[in-house]
């Protein structure tokens, strides 16, 4: 949930009639940022504060009895369809490239799908590179088992400079000065997930990742060829909170520093 600071961000830059010829989601990058393509400001916030508390959307009883925390149904089918209606046809024709990438369970690499029009295949990768060890089960997609994009390429900057994308804006959920510490889940994972070794061992090498990649972006960003968005400060708010006033607050942080960042993003790609 500390993807709703970059849903704010993302309604600023639309508002603005800031666009983009490409992008890419991580986690709930990818579920959050499919609604910049679609042109739904405010829909990822409307409808987490609608149903957060809905034991269909996210529940330890979804958790028991379907192996997903995020109920599959209800999240990527009832509620996209018929709840809060995600606009395939905008999405398919706005030419902006989005990619979402996911981690194969079997290689413990990341790898990335591009996006085309809102439908089932999509569906399908969006779900998976959201789809967090322990809480989800591994997703089927594109003849592959996958998992969560975060565990394999956190911050896909990378992917993206790879197809020729040499300037960017890059949204992080966590402040400058930020050290990612070994997840104390590890010995839980090593268990759960004893058949997929390579995941296991990508898991328990992720902080190391992560920080690794958070000096490259510092590294670029002195450069001049990325321009980072960041929070001031922690967000304080849980992976799956609940709190309709906290998820409305980190969002309005988000709004809040992209507002600040605005001209900074236009002089950036005038350069």
């Amino acid at each position: 949930m500390r993807g709703l600071f970059t849903c704010g961000v993302l309604d600023v830059f639309m508002e603005q009639g800031i666009t983009f010829d490409g992008a890419a989601g991580i986690s709930a990058g990818a579920v959050f940022g499919c609604n910049y393509k679609s042109r739904q400001p405010g829909r990822a916030l409307r409808y987490n504060k609608r149903y957060s508390r809905d034991p269909r959307y996210c529940s330890l009883w979804s958790l028991l009895t379907t192996g997903d925390l995020y109920g599959v149904e209800f999240c990527y089918h009832e509620l996209p369809d018929k709840l809060d209606v995600f606009d395939r046809e905008t999405f398919t024709r706005n030419p902006m490239a989005f990619y979402v990438g996911a981690t194969d369970v079997e290689t413990g690499e990341a790898c990335f799908h591009l996006c085309k029009d809102g439908g089932a295949d999509d569906i399908a990768w969006i779900r998976a590179s959201a789809s967090m060890p322990l809480a989800s089960r591994p997703v089927e997609a594109g003849g592959r088992l996958l998992l969560d994009g975060g565990i394999a390429d956190p911050v896909p900057y990378r992917y993206m400079e790879g197809l020729g994308y040499d300037r960017n804006v890059i949204v992080l959920t966590q402040p400058k000065g930020f050290v990612k510490k070994k997840s104390k889940a590890e010995p839980l994972l090593n268990r759960a997930l004893h058949e997929y070794p390579a995941i296991v061992g990508a898991m328990a090498a992720r902080h190391e990742l992560y920080n690794r990649q958070l000096c490259e972006i510092g590294e670029r960003e002195d450069a001049g060829s990325a321009l980072v968005i960041r929070p001031p400060l922690s967000l304080g708010i849980h992976r799956t909170e609940k709190d309709p006033e906290t998820l409305q607050s980190v969002y309005e942080l988000g709004r809040a520093v992209a507002a600040q960042r605005v001209d900074d993003v236009v002089r950036f790609f005038s350069m």
